[in-house]
């Protein structure tokens, strides 16, 4: 019987892996190279070329040895006219030179590709386009938050992630996931704050913000509207007690709640519901504030954490109007919106707080409606002031746009934020003058602890 030595690639699986692998690295390259000089910036491009094509590559590599098994194993089996006769590796053998000159070139090659491919890959999949815009439908409201936070340069893993390889595994073991729920369209509308998978908040917000340090005062100053004719405002100035961790003398201020070590028990998913308080003071002695009436079954079925900055700041960049008034009383605070039109106030809160089946109906339903208003109230206003009108409708669509998303039902006041009292219950989840401690001390809603008014 003749013996015939193995080649590289017979079976046609192998010469389809090897067709396979050789366009994906092509492609790779060549478009590695127009990103790299800022050619683009489509982010759905960027799931084609810098996840689909490597996966592509490796999977055509992964061919060529499958298809050289398969051979071998026809010919064992008889199903071919030769006995497999592994090649002898002389290198004095000037074609075996050439054939070992090959293969060393081309795994250097393959090498560089998978690496470039893996960097690229894992570089765009931690950006925000990828974060923000691939799953579109599903990330609309986050994004457009985002954008208008004051985290807004701040990429979403630098958040989200952190440093460290075990909270990257963790994330992309979260991410297929999620990839799963919007490909099966099972994900959950509206979005839930991921508040069970956030990393611990000095290993991600302290990188940057510093709580000990002692800040002091801010004066705050809260502009709202009336809903009649003049959009008549009423100003509320406030001196706020930021305080510090470690002040020049003692820890007071909102910051103290760091200066301490806190923890809580929490029994609902949004951490709004908090029946029982421990303080650590600075000699180690631990005083326990509880609601009356709540028992420790209930209490154990909670969920125990140790305060930090995210407690307070729950939505630090992604933050939502909590109502149509206050996204209203925002547009007209900054002069995005005329002050001098009669009753716009009225007029943008009622149509920002009416539903609309999408947000695009809702757009051409608040432009239609106030347009109306004052061709019919105000006709003499419309005709001399149209650019006014012009600037209320524009801002009053950009009210709605940035905080009602009716396709993930997302709507004023669906995300909760615990900064303040107003309009979420926040500060008095604690500081309500219901939790008690043994010795009949009380956490106290008392305004002056955070803030004092300022004439």
């Amino acid at each position: 019987m003749k013996l015939i030595p193995v080649t590289l690639v017979r079976h046609p699986i192998g010469l389809f892996g090897m067709w396979l692998a050789t366009v994906g690295a092509l492609l790779f390259l060549l478009f590695f190279a127009f990103d790299l000089f800022g050619f683009v910036s489509n982010p759905y491009l960027g799931i084609l070329f810098f996840l689909i094509l490597p996966g592509i590559f490796i999977v055509g590599l992964l061919l060529v040895p499958l298809g050289a098994w398969l051979d071998r194993r026809a010919i064992r089996q008889g199903r071919a006219s030769a006995f497999v006769q592994w090649p002898v590796w002389d290198l004095n053998d000037p074609h075996m030179r050439r054939v070992a000159a090959f293969i060393l070139s081309a795994t250097f090659v393959n090498v560089i590709v998978v690496s470039l491919a893996a960097y690229r890959g894992v570089e765009y999949m931690d950006s925000v386009d990828f974060c923000g815009q691939v799953c579109h439908r599903v990330m609309i409201p986050e994004f457009t938050a985002y954008q208008e936070g004051s985290h807004a340069r701040v990429t979403c893993v630098q958040c989200h992630i952190g440093a460290g390889a075990s909270w990257f595994v963790k994330s992309k073991l979260s991410g297929t996931r999620q990839v799963f729920a919007v490909t099966l369209n099972t994900y959950p509308r509206p979005i839930p704050s991921p508040v069970e998978n956030l990393r611990p908040a000095r290993e991600t917000c302290e990188q940057c913000h510093w709580p000990e340090k002692f800040t002091g005062d801010r004066v705050k100053v809260i502009r709202e509207y009336a809903s009649d004719e003049a959009n008549t405002e009423s100003t509320t100035t406030l001196r706020v007690h930021v305080g510090g961790a470690q002040p020049r003398s003692r820890p007071h201020g909102i910051h103290w709640h760091i200066a301490n070590r806190i923890t809580y028990v929490t029994t609902d998913r949004k951490r709004q519901t908090i029946p029982s308080v421990s303080v650590q003071a600075a000699d180690g002695k631990v005083t326990v504030y509880r609601v009356e009436g709540v028992s420790e079954a209930q209490l154990a079925q909670g969920e125990t954490r140790t305060m930090d900055c995210m407690d307070c700041h729950n939505r630090p960049s992604h933050p939502y109007a909590a109502s149509a008034e206050r996204a209203i009383d925002d547009e007209l605070a900054a002069g995005v919106m005329p002050k001098t039109l009669p009753f716009i106030r009225r007029q943008a809160v009622e149509l920002v707080k009416a539903r609309y089946p999408s947000q695009e109906t809702a757009l051409v339903a608040i432009e239609a409606g106030l347009r109306k208003f004052y061709q019919e109230n105000h006709p003499q206003v419309y005709a001399e002031r149209r650019g006014e009108v012009d600037r209320a409708v524009a801002a009053t669509k950009q009210a709605y746009s940035r905080n009602v998303f009716p396709m993930m039902n997302v709507t004023w006041g669906t995300y909760v934020n615990n900064m303040g009292h107003a309009a979420f219950p926040g500060c008095t989840r604690c500081h309500d003058d219901n939790h008690k401690s043994p010795d009949g001390k009380v956490i106290r809603q008392d305004c002056e602890l955070c803030h004092e008014m300022v004439q």
